[in-house]
């Protein structure tokens, strides 16, 4: 079957492309069905991580291989204990980038909606990964948020904030990933920190919940002053280690966060307020492109990543 893969190259460095010689997984047993994939969506950060060789990468030693968790497909096949689906049922599955998967009944997927379109919800992984991050730091109705990084999840966070009656600030160094969020029009704000720089347009202790989904290093200490006297910090992207002064957490009481994976319940709250018209995914969207062109996509999200945004791949 077709799959995305990475690879090493005879250079060392990796790439991801489309092969067709991929082993076909085998039929479900009782409580699996297996799905054919019509879209999937790129996890920007995460993917990136693997074709660069970071901190959560696989090991050279074990590539080729697959990875991913945006992925849109079919029921063709059900175990006979599957009750949850049906053939014919379209879903939303953390899975790879494969062309048929098998899933078990109590994975993490969740059943779309009439009202989702479904080249949309190859991004529900991103936007569920902000669900989880945002119920995760108790956001408050009339609660200033800061949210360091404007990608996909960063969007999805400010938008799912200002449903709880929060208000979501938004800062990047990417001034056309700012006007998405100004156009989205969920940010109470959007603060370009690419040239007078952090200090003078943040306000330290001004903020009750500080999300960072920007991952840059060396960047912990600013992240923590931004908060207010018990604030709370999450960091979400991924970091080898986190290092900080302990006297800004002890002396404001602050609160330290860090995100795991989402859940089904994130999936559903997440497919639920998009059916609903309260988050919207279009915006975010600015590469639909077959799976054929996979290669592209991922030698300019490992060299060029600033170039993307969501991408979704038709299959």
């Amino acid at each position: 079957m077709r799959a995305l893969v990475t690879q090493l190259r005879p250079d060392g460095t990796r790439e991801k492309r489309l092969v067709s010689d991929w082993p076909d997984p085998c039929l479900p047993a009782a409580t699996e069905f297996r799905t054919h994939t019509t879209w999937s969506g790129v996890t920007n950060g995460t993917e990136r991580n693997d074709l660069t060789g970071g901190n959560y990468a696989t090991p050279d030693e074990k590539l080729p291989r697959g990875w991913g968790y945006q992925n849109v497909g079919r029921v063709t096949h059900v175990g006979k204990e599957v009750e949850a689906v049906s053939v014919g049922d379209l879903l939303y599955l953390s899975a790879d980038h494969m062309e048929y998967v098998v899933t078990p009944q109590d994975g993490l997927y969740v059943k779309l909606l009439d009202g989702v379109d479904p080249h949309q919800a190859a991004l529900f992984g991103m936007g569920s990964v902000a669900m989880h991050t945002c119920r995760n730091a108790d956001l408050r109705v009339g609660e200033r948020v800061l949210i360091v990084g404007a990608g996909c999840i960063g969007q999805f966070a400010a938008q799912i904030a200002a449903v709880t009656g929060a208000k979501a600030i938004v800062c990047d160094i990417d001034a056309a990933r700012l006007e998405v969020a100004r156009r989205i029009g969920a940010a109470e704000e959007v603060v370009d920190v690419s040239g007078v720089g952090w200090a003078e347009s943040i306000r330290d202790g001004g903020y009750d919940a500080v999300l960072d989904f920007a991952g840059v290093v060396g960047m912990e200490d600013k992240l923590l002053s931004a908060a207010r006297e018990r604030g709370r910090v999450l960091f979400i992207a991924g970091r080898e280690q986190v290092t900080y002064t302990f006297n800004l957490v002890q002396w404001h009481e602050l609160t330290i966060r860090q995100n795991s994976h989402f859940d089904r319940d994130d999936l559903g709250n997440f497919c639920r307020l998009v059916e609903r018209g309260l988050v919207v995914v279009a915006p975010l969207i600015r590469d639909v492109v077959p799976v054929t062109e996979a290669k592209r996509i991922y030698d300019m999200l490992r060299d060029d990543p600033g170039k993307l945004l969501g991408t979704v791949f038709a299959w």
